[in-house]
C-alpha cells in the first residue's frame, strides 16, 4: 500500500515528479530478504560515493518494522540492498544525518519506551544502539543542529497524531531536556506529528508536518520557524502549504506523509517521498 517516489523542485514547496525516473522508485516488491507488506518514511544522504537511502519495511513475518537500504549512483535510479537494522520492537522513521565524520540514525523505536540513538559502525551496512536520548513513548523524533545546540521535535500521543513536544540538548548524548514552551502544538492533528528532514534555510528552519485530517497520512504541511531559543519558540505556515496531497490515481492516490528534501550542486532540490495508493486497510508508523 504505502511505497516511495521521488520528487524534484525549484524549492522544498515546489515538489513534483520528474521524466529522470519512474515512481514509485521503491515498492514492497522491491525487498528480496524478507517478505514485506510496504515500505515508507524515506531518509537518504549522499557522499563521494552516491546516494543512500534509509527507510521502513514492514516485515510480514515478524510483524513489524524495520530498516531497509536502497542506493544510487545518481538520486534517481534506486537499488534496494538489504535490511541493515532490526530489533525486537517495531522501528520505522530512519531519520539518518551525518555529524563529525560520523554517521547517525534517530529512527522511531516507541515500543522500546525510549527515543534511541545509532551510529554506523560500517556505514552504511552496519549500526548499532549507542544510547537513549530522551524516555518516554514518541513518534517520529525528528532531529537537528541550530545555534551550536541540537533540538529534536517529537509526537507525544503516537496514535492520537496531535501533540509535538520540542526537547534540546548541548551534547548529541545529552542530557536532553523539554523546551520552556513545549508542548508546542496541542490538540491538532493537522500540524503536530512530524514528516520528515528539517532544514535550514539560512536564518529559517523549516519543519514538515503530517496532516492526518480527515486520517493519518492525508498529506505533508511546512512551517517556518522564525525564532527558536532555549525559552523562546515561533512559527508560521509556509504559504505553499501544503507541499504534498495525494494525486488521485496511482501509487500516491491515496495520500503523502514524509519528505526529506536535499539541494543538488545544480540548485535544484530532490526529495525522497512516500504514499499510499488507496483508502486504507493499514498505517505506515
Amino acid at each position: 500500500m504505502w511505497s516511495i517516489g521521488l520528487y524534484v523542485g525549484n524549492t522544498p514547496f515546489n515538489l513534483g515528479a520528474t521524466t529522470r525516473t519512474n515512481n514509485p522508485v521503491l515498492t514492497r516488491q522491491s525487498v528480496s530478504d524478507v517478505d514485506a507488506k510496504f515500505v515508507a518514511d524515506p531518509f537518504m544522504v549522499a557522499n563521494g560515493a552516491g546516494w543512500y537511502m534509509f527507510f521502513e519495511v514492514f516485515n510480514t513475518q515478524s510483524d513489524k518494522g524495520e530498516i531497509g537500504l536502497a542506493t544510487s549512483d545518481n538520486g534517481f535510479d534506486w537499488s534496494y540492498r538489504q535490511i541493515v537494522v532490526t530489533e525486537p520492537f517495531h522501528l520505522s522513521y530512519p531519520y539518518v544525518f551525518e555529524w563529525r565524520d560520523d554517521y547517525y540514525m534517530v529512527p522511531e523505536t516507541l515500543q522500546a519506551g525510549a527515543v534511541c540513538l545509532y551510529k554506523a559502525e560500517e556505514f552504511p551496512t552496519r549500526w548499532s544502539r549507542v544510547g537513549q536520548l530522551i524516555e518516554g513513548s514518541y513518534a517520529d523524533p525528528s532531529i537537528f543542529r541550530f545555534d551550536s545546540r541540537w533540538w529534536m521535535f517529537a509526537c507525544s500521543t503516537p496514535y492520537q497524531h496531535d501533540t509535538l513536544r520540542l526537547f534540546f540538548a548541548e551534547d548529541l548524548l545529552g542530557p536532553w531536556q523539554e523546551h520552556a514552551g513545549s508542548p508546542i502544538v496541542n490538540g491538532n492533528k493537522c500540524q503536530a506529528r512530524p514528516a520528515g528532514r528539517i532544514l535550514q534555510l539560512g536564518e529559517t528552519i523549516i519543519r514538515f508536518a503530517q496532516d492526518c485530517v480527515p486520517e493519518y497520512g492525508s498529506q505533508v504541511r511546512a512551517f517556518e520557524i522564525t525564532n527558536l531559543t532555549e525559552s523562546s519558540y515561533v512559527e508560521r505556515e509556509n504559504l505553499h502549504s501544503p507541499i504534498l496531497t495525494a494525486s488521485g490515481s496511482g501509487w500516491n492516490a491515496g495520500g503523502m506523509h514524509h519528505v526529506d528534501a536535499h539541494l543538488m550542486a545544480n540548485n535544484e532540490w530532490i526529495a525522497c517521498v512516500d504514499g499510499y495508493s488507496e483508502r486504507r486497510n493499514g498505517n505506515a508508523e
